[in-house]
């Protein structure tokens, strides 16, 4: 099995920002992946952050330069991934990772 592309620091910032969740991590996305009651909350590789914000959602995050929306052989409608000189930004990751568990947390639970 190849190894996954894992990225510690990135993993540690994602883990302090859900911190007030009860998340679970997946190995996913070739990557780390958080979970809240069974729903996607953001996935974390080398180089940057893919993150759920809901279908509608999206705009103002894919106006932050270097933000694209998530592909998976088609666009991913709500999903961004995030580089690391955006994510980097303290201010910019929480305002992401809070647009991402308060959206997540209007889904109903799948557990």
């Amino acid at each position: 099995m190849v190894g996954m592309a894992r990225d510690a620091g990135l993993e540690a910032m994602v883990e302090e920002a859900l911190e007030d969740l009860r998340v679970t991590r997946k190995a996913m996305f070739g990557g780390m992946a958080w979970m809240y009651r069974g729903n996607l909350v953001c996935g974390a590789r080398v180089g940057h952050l893919l993150v759920r914000l809901g279908k509608g959602n999206d705009a103002w995050a894919l106006a932050l330069p270097g933000v694209t929306q998530m592909m998976s052989g088609k666009p991913m409608n709500g999903w961004v991934r995030v580089p690391a000189a955006v994510y980097a930004d303290d201010a910019v990751r929480k305002r992401l990772l809070d647009a991402a568990k308060a959206f997540v947390a209007t889904l109903p639970a799948k557990e």
